[in-house]
């Protein structure tokens, strides 16, 4: 599951995305279809991205990164990894932190509307990444 924190500027976030919520809009998963034009295109777009390890390769854990966009949708600089389940093993979070660079790739570069591009530019994106299964 994909979960985007509360909304505290200038970090742009979202609430929480459940495995349980319907399907991305039809225009797909990832940076494919029509340009991001609101926050929430640019999370379900993320949604649509975010492939977990399977739980055969590593136990369920929560992970958060940290970046900024360019007016391209070009990811700047290197994600910062902020938050890794204490719990978690070395092999849980190798597993966790190439699944998150993964998406990230898969989601780079976001396709932007113009007004989208210049509103998004250079402000941190928070979000947490949960593993297939939601704890409690």
């Amino acid at each position: 599951m994909l979960l985007l924190a509360a909304a505290i500027a200038p970090v742009l976030v979202e609430p929480a995305l459940a495995q349980t919520q319907p399907p991305p809009p039809a225009h797909g998963p990832g940076p494919g279809g029509p340009p991001a034009n609101s926050l929430k295109d640019v999370f379900d777009k993320f949604r649509g991205c975010w492939k977990p390890p399977a739980p055969s390769d590593a136990s369920p854990m929560d992970l958060t990164v940290r970046f900024a966009f360019n007016r391209s949708g070009e990811i700047m600089g290197r994600p910062r990894i902020t938050y890794e389940s204490a719990a978690a093993t070395d092999q849980d979070r190798l597993a966790y932190r190439i699944a998150v660079m993964e998406a990230l790739q898969r989601c780079s570069p976001m396709p932007f509307t113009g007004t989208m591009a210049g509103a998004i530019a250079g402000y941190p994106l928070v979000i947490h990444f949960y593993g297939p299964e939601k704890r409690a």
